[in-house]
């Protein structure tokens, strides 16, 4: 089985299968791929990481590589050769055993290693079968490529790079109900210590070599192994490179929780203090790093002694007794956490050093969906990501009674609402021109309208008597509306759109208050309900002349303002809902003296190619069924859920759960708009936009929310002081107790958190687990 691995726009890498030798040349030939394997075999290592990556470890059903658990009956097989005549002699023998190793692809890799594809014998894991091709082949194997998300860096698919391909290799015999059922055995072989593999092959030695041994056909499969050894020794260096790359994202958090606690290299070499300088990285490390990669940053870190029984033993105990994957990861630790994914991405995708700043915006795909491409095709680059975001309100404004169903059942209309914010002088006007585009025929039609209900009007003041004047006329759908208009004059828009959305474009953020009403807060109101299916919007007056309606609250609008004034805006509804159910985007500051952008010209040809989407917008109606775009927003509900619980950050929660919806309902309006049909390139663009508008919402709106629902808890029921230990879960660390004070008004200077749990301590209330994580006993302070 073949997955192509990408990368969306938060970083997280994502896949699709590949089912054709076509489509895999295709993918492996590009230009890009082909430079990055020769700059990499001329030495550039850091070019590595830009080839093209595939999966061929697991089926990937969900499209999502990491947490993937459902095996292939393929794995891949990175085996060490050393040069290019080891490489080309190991290949040769592989190629004829090819029967008996199930062999379905092989490749050089750029360091001049081999990449090899086989079938996997069912009921074994990958580490098994991987020494079984190693002992069969007598080659020296590389023991960190087992894991199922593990992904092969690949170069070009030329005849002096694929060696060998099997057009088998793009089948899946399994399904994915058998592939389930497959891991669970395999997990259970795992866990009763039945997995058959030498000591020498576990992770944590990195290579592997068989010593030799006879079977049948042993005169064919015998090696020269002082030759072969003479081959390790002299990649030794080369592959430490390697290794030093793979760990880098442990390294980052390592060095991170050792700076947190004051911990130097040093400490983990005194004989005296390094069984407790391990429990205190432990303390921090645990629930950012796994079992085993702490134990491959320990034997860096204490290379003679990490193996000792008893730091073996800690390291064991600590994992079983105190670690808890539900357990709230300090500040520090979701700060360590994100950039440490920035590093990680940065070691296997090799981007540069920029882009790994974990405040960096979501880089833009540079596929895109065939009408988001055209609507940024005039557009200069620093725009684009602004502008594919601000089109969607007036697109979904020409769907009238289309309804999707999302993941909870619940049918949804494309109320889609956007907010451009960005520093004064930044180009906010980039997206006026597209939307003046896509409104066009709907800004024609207004008028014709609005021509008719002025000559109503004017026939109305001719007649004096009200008795005489004639009734409204039908079929006044007018949809542009204006900034200043009253409640009723908006009610009265919502109840003669026959089903259509109202729309409204403001330079200006604050033109929204004109709105408000007299409650002061109706235009947040207005926000609210538009986004929530099936909400009313509208009034009731005794007055013959009053309106009186309660129409369905469609309402699309756009519009920008300065990040200040934004946030002044939303400064008194931040967790009221409104910030929720809008998407926000930005435009990135320039430096000082840079070039101006340059558009293109919006031209004939232009609304030329723009027309048919539209026609396909105007013309859908009912319940539509898009089945991928379905899929794609559980996809994304369940990443947002994966890093909520990583980070812990209900703020991130929250605003997930409606951006989500958002998210998907762009992916509808691009499967309308496209005739029904689904297109490659729109999950990709789909997934970068929610991760874009998570990114915009946090950076602007985050650290103001937390501030305000922490006053709002501490508001709630607080009557004198608290009970500190009741506020603190059953385990609980030192930094735990430290934001706890902070919470209550009450300081953290000198000793003074330390000093607290002590005293719980003497007072029986409190045992110590390590040096900074604490577990309460069943007596309790009384409040």
């Amino acid at each position: 089985m073949v997955n192509l691995i990408t990368i969306d726009g938060s970083g997280h890498k994502v896949a699709r299968p590949v089912t054709n030798r076509e489509e895999y040349f295709e993918k492996r030939n590009t230009p890009e791929n082909t430079e990055c394997f020769r700059q990499t075999r001329g030495g550039n290592q850091k070019m590595k990481g830009r080839q093209v990556q595939f999966n061929y470890n697991d089926q990937l059903p969900d499209g999502v590589l990491r947490g993937c658990c459902h095996p292939a009956s393929t794995f891949a097989h990175d085996i060490d050769c050393g040069d290019a005549e080891a490489c080309r002699e190991i290949a040769r023998r592989l190629i004829d055993m090819k029967d008996e190793t199930g062999l379905l692809e092989l490749s050089e890799s750029a360091n001049y290693g081999l990449h090899g594809v086989f079938r996997r014998e069912l009921g074994k894991t990958i580490l098994e079968n991987q020494v079984r091709i190693a002992t069969l082949t007598q080659t020296e194997m590389d023991t960190s490529t087992h894991d199922l998300q593990r992904v092969m860096f690949t170069g070009p698919a030329t005849d002096d790079v694929l060696l060998y391909l099997d057009d088998a290799i793009f089948d899946e015999p399994m399904t994915v109900e058998e592939s389930a059922e497959e891991m669970k055995r395999l997990k259970e072989r795992e866990a009763q210590g039945l997995e058959d593999v030498p000591p020498g092959a576990k992770k944590a030695n990195k290579h592997y070599r068989p010593k030799e041994v006879k079977s049948e056909g042993s005169e064919k499969l015998k090696v020269k192994s002082e030759k072969l050894e003479v081959k390790s020794e002299e990649v030794k260096s080369e592959k430490l490179d390697d290794a030093e790359a793979v760990d880098k994202r442990v390294r980052f958090i390592v060095e991170g929780v050792m700076k947190e606690k004051g911990l130097e290299r040093s400490d983990f070499l005194d004989e005296g203090g390094r069984h407790t300088s391990v429990k205190v990285l432990l303390s921090g490390a645990t629930q950012l790093l796994t079992k085993e990669e702490v134990n491959g940053a320990l034997r860096e870190l204490m290379p003679d002694h990490w193996q000792d029984d008893n730091i073996r033993q800690l390291v064991s105990d600590f994992y079983k007794n105190y670690t808890k994957p539900s357990q709230r990861l300090t500040r520090y630790q979701e700060q360590l956490f994100v950039g440490s994914r920035r590093i990680g991405n940065e070691k296997e995708e090799g981007e540069s050093e920029e882009q790994t700043d974990g405040e960096r915006i979501p880089e833009m795909p540079k596929r895109l969906p065939k009408l988001i491409a055209l609507l940024t095709s005039r557009t200069p680059d620093i725009y684009k990501p602004a502008v594919a975001h601000a089109v969607f309100p007036p697109l979904a404004t020409h769907l009238c009674d289309v309804r999707f169903t999302y993941t909870d059942q619940v049918e949804h209309e494309a109320t889609l609402m956007n907010c451009l914010m960005a520093g004064t002088g930044t180009g906010k006007g980039c997206i006026d021109k597209p939307i003046e585009r896509i409104m066009a025929d709907i800004k024609r039609r207004d008028k014709e309208n609005e021509d008719r209900e002025k000559e109503w009007k004017k026939d109305c003041q001719r007649r004096a008597d009200n008795k005489d004047k004639l009734a409204r006329p039908e079929g006044l759908v007018i949809q542009i509306i204006d900034s200043d208009m009253t409640k009723p004059a908006l009610v009265t828009r919502l109840e003669e759109a026959e089903g259509h959305f109202v729309y409204v474009k403001l330079n200006e953020l604050d033109l929204f208050e004109q709105l408000k009403g007299q409650t002061g807060k109706q235009h947040f109101q207005l926000m609210c309900l538009a986004f929530d299916p099936g909400a009313e919007y509208g009034q009731t007056r005794i007055g013959t002349q009053s309106v009186t309606a309660r129409p369905r609250c469609r309402f699309n609008w756009n519009a920008c303002t300065t990040i200040l004034k934004g946030r002044r805006f939303f400064r008194r509804v931040l967790t009221d809902g409104p910030i929720s159910r809008i998407n926000f985007c930005t435009i990135p500051e320039e430096e000082i003296g840079c070039e101006q952008p340059v558009y293109g010209r919006y031209d004939l040809e232009f609304d030329e190619q723009l027309k048919p989407y539209i026609d396909n917008l105007v013309t859908a109606r009912g319940l539509i069924d898009c089945p991928q775009a379905f899929k794609l927003a559980k996809k994304m509900l369940a990443e947002c859920a994966e890093f909520a619980r990583l980070s812990q950050s209900n703020t991130y929660w929250n605003l997930s759960h409606r951006a989500c919806v958002i998210a998907w309902l762009k992916a509808c309006v691009l499967y309308v708009a496209n005739g029904q049909k689904w297109e490659r390139a729109i999950e990709d663009f789909v997934r970068w936009s929610l991760q874009y508008d998570l990114w915009c919402k946090m950076q602007f709106f985050g650290e103001d929310i937390e501030r305000a629902e922490s006053d709002e808890d501490s508001r709630i029921g607080k009557r004198g002081p608290q009970n500190l230990l009741e506020l603190l879960p059953d385990e609980f660390t030192l930094d735990d107790a430290k934001r706890v004070r902070l919470q209550q008004g009450l300081d953290n200077e000198g000793h003074l958190p330390i000093k607290m749990i002590r005293t719980w301590m003497n007072r029986g209330y409190v045992i110590q687990n390590t040096e900074y994580s604490f577990k309460k006993t069943h007596q309790r302070l009384k409040g």
